[in-house]
């Protein structure tokens, strides 16, 4: 295989599951269908899409959990990234982490720290701002967004030691919204929250897997010291949550409405989430049909195929996808290539932070 060619063309990934301590990935059988999926909920219910970032975790399972290994190869991709950068970046950064998650429970509430915080306690340039993107909801499905009430730091640390007895205690404290496919959310660093059971989402965040969660319990997993505060002490951790954000402000504060830019008969791009919205990254919607097609204009960026078949056109190069197909566009391809639905295709667009 010609690494020197692959690396100026869309890049196409293995399979990239990711373990974590809840279950979940049901959906994962529809959405990729590919055979690797058997239509049950599994503790790797994340898929991490053209990933560069190492999970962390309480155990692993290979040398890089959560690194993408290219298609048909055994490189890793932060490797690659590495050995080509002027190909794949060309002097700009690809600073974003794009993942499929998936619940069959409800996740432990959870809070991400700014860009500050991560500077003075985990020497990282980056927080954990995050969008979701729902893709699919089981019946009852819900997200979670901000403490119902205004409480203190003492307050919840208090809960926290209670949750040792109590598993649901926590549960309670946060106001829950009903989801369907399609609706928008950005969460951004210091907004206490939690996915819910039945969501499938596409996340995309800033390129780090600073969780702090305050909560004893993940269904019948314990969680530990170590997982719930990553390193820091309980009292710096809580640090992290903005207090003031509560009630129907918080739901406010992290709901976002999609922005058409273009919309003709066979091509229409929607702007999910703009660089005035979040400087971390940026995610576009690209709907075709009838023979619509559009460039990819801007590189490096990410591409998921969320529904129907398209095709991928360039100078000698010409490749399907379809629904669950996902790659990363190198900077050498900016405006290179073309994508093209002959019926109707949905494409979600994924772009690093504000260069």
């Amino acid at each position: 295989m010609d690494i020197e060619t692959i690396v100026t063309q869309p890049l196409f990934f293995e399979r990239n599951r990711v373990y974590r301590i809840y279950l979940g990935g049901k959906p994962y059988r529809e959405i990729f269908n590919d055979g690797y999926d058997d239509g049950t909920d599994n503790m790797f219910p994340e898929e991490w899409v053209a990933s560069k970032v190492k999970a962390i975790n309480p155990k692993y399972f290979g040398a890089r959990d959560g690194v993408s290994v290219v298609k048909g190869t055994d490189i890793f991709f932060d490797d690659l990234l590495r050995d080509y950068p002027e190909e794949l970046l060309g002097g700009r950064k690809y600073d974003c982490l794009v993942k499929f998650l998936d619940s069959a429970i409800r996740l432990p509430f959870q809070v991400h720290p700014t860009k500050e915080f991560s500077r003075k306690y985990f020497h990282s340039e980056y927080g954990k701002t995050e969008a979701w993107l729902v893709v699919a909801a089981r019946p009852g499905a819900k997200l979670y967004f901000g403490f119902k009430d205004k409480i203190a730091k003492e307050e919840l640390a208090a809960l926290e030691e209670r949750s040792e007895t109590e598993r649901d205690i926590m549960g309670g404290l946060l106001q829950g919204v009903d989801v369907k496919p399609g609706d928008l959310w950005l969460i951004r660093a210091g907004l206490i929250h939690a996915i819910g059971a039945g969501c499938t989402i596409i996340e995309v965040q800033e390129p780090t897997d600073f969780t702090i969660q305050p909560e004893r319990w993940c269904g019948n997993y314990h969680i530990s010291y170590e997982e719930e505060y990553i390193g820091l002490t309980k009292d710096t951790a809580l640090n992290a949550v903005n207090y003031d954000i509560y009630g129907a402000a918080a739901q406010a504060y992290a709901r976002v409405v999609p922005r058409t830019e273009i919309d003709t008969p066979t091509y229409k791009k929607e702007v999910l989430i703009s660089y005035e919205d979040t400087p971390c990254f940026g995610e576009n919607r690209h709907t075709l049909q009838d023979g619509g097609s559009f460039v990819m204009d801007y590189a490096p960026s990410v591409y998921i195929c969320l529904e129907g078949e398209a095709v991928i056109t360039g100078e000698g190069y010409e490749r399907p996808i379809r629904r669950g197909d996902y790659f990363y566009l190198p900077y050498a391809a900016e405006g290179k290539f073309t994508v093209t639905a002959q019926k109707r295709a949905v494409l979600i667009e994924c772009l690093p932070s504000k260069q």
